[in-house]
């Protein structure tokens, strides 16, 4: 070769290797501008300018609360019916074509960046397209994995907020976000094991559920047992549906409310304040038919409460409402003895990893278990999440189905276990470093804790001057005085302060020249008063139905003990509660911030207090509004109150305030309010088997029967398990059962209880026939009295504080504390 030749050859490979270098540059910095348009792209224009003003911590904390649901996909999908032996009709829900009645039938909050295809400007252009679902953001890649694998999630995009360290936190791809279903929280996922061919056997079209959704009529005749395809595992949907913490909290701003609240826009939607319309637990029941157990302990409660221990059921009826998370960083500390796992540098030598464990191949990413007493806030109703904000914002995950086949699901009970030997019978320890080493999700979450907190710590009270336009709160207070009478603020802030702020307030006594609306000085948007004290106090002693402070899952023994101080958990019951109650550390309340008031009735832990609200959604089938006021008998008013319809302006919100605030203030003029069973409950007791053959041969068939017109909260809180255990250890071995009752009960009690037992044996095995027991008259006595963890019956009854103030006292404590 020429020498001219070759040094044109050596002089081209010169240029070539920084030109590929450049190139391969050019193509990373194109490859990382695509993934970060990719990553934009999962935020819409609406939802980005909503954030646009928080720090990247809050909005990565603001982004993984409204979407991650950490793969409970999997839970809601599978393990839900395993446990509670139902399933959710999602379709019922989250069909396109029920969009109106998103939130008026189930107060869900409407994405307002989906679609119904076929509408103008659409991209999916018939329901086909989305299996009858609306169509959202991210769906075009969504949709195309259907009975696949392979799915990116968009979790995998987040745009996680700077650290200061190694980034060491788990893969954001196990938040799994999903697409929005329609409604904000609720998020979907492509079901792989779909099986396109079995579903247009069944429903004919690719938009149908019906076919899916009908009832099998696996035993004709048979009135209580009718499952339905949802069971049927033959057949799966195309989408596994999942929940973010947001389902439950994500609700309307309540001084910028949506014109029309079934078509909002972003700039309406707060994912902190709490959703006071939603119907969780009305949805999480979709799937039961009215006849079953099931759905009486999960479906039957008001707009606004959940009861959060209907998953890890403690049998009871545990009502509490969507809490306002408001101005978090003024919310008060008490000392409590905390066990609990911290993060530690490394693991001695030798160490079991149930006290110290780092996580591999990342040195120094590790967490030791110690005690010591710390200063954290008193969380949910009764103060029971007492280890830390961060630990209670990341058990809301469990809650709601995280990790449950890797870490709880087989420590919450199955409620047709009925003998204490069967698995599930009861419940166990969740374990939190077994649960840390054996689930992604978890360590994706924990590792953004930092992140939700202050998001948390981002969120702000809704002042009723601001919402309503006003150029100060001195206006608000001439309105306020116009509307009650003149000096009414004033005198409301006296009454305050001598009466309402020694619970509702987090400032020292005595709270004469307390300025109750003082901001912090340098932050003029958080108030400097939590207004509430958040000590825990004997329910006795407020009044209000007990349901929620005789919540148990915190209790030593049962599935969340892990997340309780040992002081709490270890304190002496409220002795003044006349249930039967084995265990520690029930029967209390937490007194509650007072920010925001007038945006936030009906009042009470379980909404009671105050006007019924209801949707009044244009499909009846979907109206879930159940009216319960009772007369003194207990039965069914002919001519109750009318509910008042859902209104989130801001006149609607005041105006219901006010009337929730009265009725708080004149115990004495209540009408009693008590569910009732709309339906005939069976529970058996020994079961009719469906082979007529072995039924004839192996004996008789006993039920208990709860008849229409029980109150729902007596089936809600009965210890049926223990019912039936006691029954059959009075016949096989009564020492076991004096056992059993030890220091709980005296020689008296225990022998009214071996009594009342002989006689429901008696009444069950009469003739060796068939029997069905009505739970009526003494027997109904005897059970209650004995096997229910709630006695109070009456929903709205107590907290009778400001009952003797003047009518004109009434009115100033109103209009003050809508100033708040």
């Amino acid at each position: 070769m020429p020498r001219s030749s070759v040094n044109r050859r050596y002089r081209l490979q010169g240029f070539i290797g920084p030109i590929l270098a450049s190139m391969a540059v050019w193509i990373a910095c194109l490859l990382l501008m695509t993934l970060a348009a990719h990553a934009q792209s999962s935020l819409s224009e609406g939802y980005a300018k909503e954030v646009a003003p928080l720090s990247s911590s809050e909005r990565a904390g603001s982004e993984i609360w409204f979407n991650a649901t950490a793969f409970n996909d999997r839970f809601f999908t599978y393990g839900f019916q395993q446990r509670l032996g139902g399933a959710i009709d999602w379709y019922g829900i989250l069909a396109a074509e029920k969009k109106r009645d998103i939130f008026q039938a189930w107060g869900g909050i409407p994405d307002p960046d989906c679609c119904i295809p076929g509408d103008a400007n659409c991209p999916a252009k018939s329901l086909a397209e989305t299996y009858g679902f609306q169509y959202c953001p991210g769906d075009a890649a969504l949709l195309s994995f259907i009975g696949k694998t392979g799915y990116r999630d968009p979790a995998c995009d987040l745009k996680d907020a700077p650290v200061a360290d190694k980034d060491q936190r788990q893969n954001a791809c196990d938040l799994h976000f999903g697409t929005s279903t329609g409604i904000l929280g609720l998020r979907k996922f492509p079901n792989p094991r779909f099986k396109k061919e079995a579903w247009l056997k069944l429903n004919g079209s690719l938009e149908s559920w019906e076919g899916y959704r009908a009832a099998l009529d696996i035993y004709p005749g048979d009135k209580q047992t009718k499952p339905n395809r949802l069971l049927d595992g033959s057949v799966e949907p195309p989408f596994r549906i999942g929940m973010a913490c947001g389902g439950c909290h994500i609700g309307y701003k309540p001084g910028k409310p949506p014109l029309d609240a079934n078509k909002p826009a972003w700039e309406n939607i707060d994912g902190l304040v709490g959703n006071q319309y939603s119907r969780v637990s009305n949805l999480l029941g979709s799937g039961f038919g009215k006849h079953a157990l099931e759905w009486q302990l999960i479906a039957r409660a008001r707009p606004g409460i959940v009861d959060t221990s209907a998953l890890p059921m403690d049998y009871v009826s545990n009502p509490g409402t969507m809490n306002a998370i408001i101005n978090f960083a003024r919310r008060p500390l008490h000392e409590h003895d905390i066990l609990k796992w911290r993060k530690a540098d490394a693991c001695a030598a030798g160490t079991s990893v149930d006290d110290c464990w780092c996580e591999p191949g990342k040195p120094g990413k590790c967490w030791q278990r110690s005690r010591k007493k710390e200063l954290v806030p008193n969380i949910l109703k009764g103060g029971e999440d007492s280890i830390g904000t961060e630990e209670a914002i990341q058990r809301v995950y469990f809650n709601i189905g995280s990790c449950s086949e890797q870490c709880w699901l087989n420590h919450i009970p199955d409620l047709r276990a009925a003998d204490p030997k069967q698995r599930n019978y009861g419940q166990t320890p969740f374990d939190i470093g077994q649960c840390r080493r054996d689930c992604a999700s978890f360590r994706a979450i924990e590792d953004r804790l930092p992140d939700l907190k202050a998001f948390f710590l981002s969120a702000r009270p809704s002042d009723l001057w601001q919402a309503r336009g006003l150029a100060s709160p001195a206006a608000l207070e001439a309105e306020l005085d116009g509307t009650f009478f003149p000096g009414a603020v004033k005198r409301g802030r006296d009454i305050y302060a001598q009466q309402c702020a020694s619970c509702h307030s987090s400032g020292k006594p005595p709270f004469d020249n307390t300025d109750f609306l003082a901001t912090v000085p340098g932050d003029p948007t958080l108030r400097a008063d939590w207004l509430g004290n958040d000590a825990v106090e004997p329910a006795s002693e407020v009044g209000t139905y007990a349901g929620r402070a005789m919540h148990s899952n915190h209790m030593p023994s049962r599935v969340w003990e892990q997340y309780a101080a040992i002081d709490l958990r270890e304190r002496p019951r409220d002795p003044a509660r006349p249930e039967v109650m084995a265990g520690s550390g029930r029967g209390y309340d937490r007194n509650v911030s007072l920010l925001s008031a007038w945006a936030h009735a009906p009042f009470m832990h379980n909404n009671a207090i105050g006007p019924e609200i209801c949707g009044k959604p244009a499909d009846k089938a979907v109206d879930f509004y159940d009216q319960p006021y009772v007369d003194a008998a207990g039965k069914p008013l002919a001519n109750p109150p009318a509910c008042t319809p859902y209104d989130t302006s801001v006149a609607g919100r005041f105006a219901l305030y006010v009337a929730s605030m009265r009725d708080m203030l004149n115990p004495q003029s209540r009408i009693d309010k008590m569910h009732l069973l709309s339906d005939d409950i069976i529970i058996p007791i020994a079961p009719k088997l469906q082979n007529p053959e072995l039924n004839e041969r192996l004996g008789i068939e006993i039920s208990l029967r709860v008849p229409k017109g029980y109150p729902a909260l007596a089936i809600n809180s009965l210890r049926f398990k223990d019912l039936i255990q006691d029954a059959v250890l009075q016949r096989t071995n009564e020492k076991k059962l004096d056992e059993k009752y030890a220091g709980i009960l005296d020689a008296a009690r225990l022998a009214e209880l071996k009594s009342g037992l002989r006689r429901f044996i008696l009444d069950a095995i009469v003739e060796d026939r068939p029997t069905v027991l009505d739970l009526v008259a003494d027997r109904d006595k005897f059970v209650q009295s004995f096997y229910s963890n709630i006695l109070d019956r009456v929903e709205n009854r107590g907290h009778r504080f400001g009952e003797t103030l003047s009518d004109q006292d009434k009115d100033a404590l109103i209009a003050f504390v809508a100033t708040l």
